[in-house]
């Protein structure tokens, strides 16, 4: 088999990721690739297998032309693409990850960075459409990524970042908002919940408009799918049709996704109202914080609300507290409700209490110490930020000059 490549070039905008590049390969030579991120390496590679047209120049493998005939190429050329993208986030917003953070979010990202090409920002910008303390924010976001390391996170499969180190991040959520109709944004049902109390004259702008940059944090990265939960599905629709809205008038520039639906997800409640979910809004005493000191998530587990009926038996309507603690227990150790059930038959909530405080804490402490490890080097957390950053902006870069290019923008010189 032989490669021709003769002024193969790839543009996004005005920015080239690939520019007029020649080779070939001869029958039995062995070729690498070699250059830091943004050199054009994968960006090659896909125009020569048929996977990306190229914008000017030619490629011929064994004298196919790749842009006439790719599937004739594909079946002499195998190629493997690097995984589809996957994107989600959490905000700042304290200083310590609860128990309902890590079982119904984190322990989901930690398993799909092996499927995905993961992208998990600290939303900082998100952030801030409350009111914020700068020193809290600042320490919390730092708290924030040493607990999604500490959990699994793993910066050689993922890129873990900072959303305002991202500056696409506002930028295409700039461009979004002037195609969202105000009536569109104000239906959103989480800007209406979030300004029952203080009504929207104390509301920010940012608030208002919050979905619209969630749109763009999702959109820069092109994913196919994102996993989200059944409150967030109102916010993907918006972002599908935003997306759908900008490819319409300025030709086709963003993958629509689909939204999947996490069934699966674990649902953790408060352990002093376990008809709640578990959140850093909710009392204290209910709330399982990962940061916490040892003693003190076990009291509040042994002084978690159940009932007064004294079986241990999963029931969601009648049974709620009880119910939230075997959810945890199932949650952490894999362990089926039926078997739990089974094995607590005829004991007291005492046992249950005492044997589920040392399930979490087996759970949580090798977290805690981990994060501390982290929080006390705080230049190696920053390299490692970065490194994520990096990765992030040459997505996000790509898929902005794209954008910027459709609408009209004069590029920077």
């Amino acid at each position: 088999m032989s490669i021709e490549v003769k002024n193969l070039s790839k543009f996004y905008g005005e920015q080239a990721a690939v520019n007029d590049i020649s080779f070939s390969i001869g029958k039995g030579e062995i070729v690498g690739f070699l250059g830091p991120n943004g050199a054009g390496k994968s960006t090659t590679m896909k125009m020569l297998t048929g996977f990306l047209r190229p914008d000017a120049g030619r490629a011929t493998v064994d004298g196919i032309d790749v842009t006439e005939d790719p599937v004739a190429v594909k079946s002499k050329l195998g190629y493997l693409p690097e995984s589809a993208p996957f994107v989600s986030g959490m905000q700042p917003s304290a200083s310590s990850l609860h128990l309902g953070n890590y079982l119904g979010a984190l322990v989901n990202w930690i398993k799909l960075q092996d499927d995905y090409n993961a992208y998990y920002a600290i939303v900082d910008l998100h952030a801030i459409t409350v009111p914020q303390d700068p020193n809290e924010l600042r320490a919390n976001t730092r708290r924030t990524a040493a607990q999604y390391l500490a959990a699994g996170i793993d910066t050689s499969k993922s890129a873990l970042f900072v959303q305002s180190h991202v500056p696409a991040h506002a930028q295409l959520a700039w461009v979004l908002n002037c195609i969202t109709g105000f009536g569109e944004a104000g239906r959103m049902t989480q800007f209406k919940d979030k300004t029952q109390k203080g009504g929207t004259e104390n509301a920010s702008v940012g608030l208002f408009t919050y979905p619209v940059l969630q749109a763009a944090d999702i959109l820069l990265y092109q994913p196919k799918a994102v996993p989200v939960g059944e409150d967030q599905r109102q916010h993907l629709e918006l972002t599908r049709d935003l997306a759908n809205r900008f490819n319409s008038r300025f030709g086709e520039t963003f993958v629509i996704p689909e939204a999947v639906i996490l069934k699966e997800t674990a649902k953790i409640y408060d352990l002093q109202n376990p008809t709640a979910k578990m959140s850093k809004s909710g009392d204290p005493k209910g709330l399982v914080n990962i940061m916490d000191d040892s003693s003190v998530i076990t009291k509040k587990i042994k002084s978690a609300v159940t009932d007064l009926d004294g079986t241990i038996r999963f029931d969601r309507e009648a049974k709620p507290g009880v119910s939230n603690l075997l959810g945890i227990y199932s949650a952490i150790t894999g362990e089926s409700i039926a078997s739990l059930e089974a094995r607590f038959e005829g004991a007291g909530y005492g046992a249950l209490k005492g044997e589920l405080a040392e399930v979490v804490l087996a759970c949580v402490e090798p977290i805690r110490n981990r994060a501390e490890e982290l929080l006390s080097d705080p230049a190696e957390l920053d390299r490692l930020l970065a490194k994520g950053a990096d990765k992030a902006n040459e997505q996000a870069e790509q898929t902005l000059a794209k954008v910027y290019d459709r609408i009209g923008f004069i590029a920077a010189k």
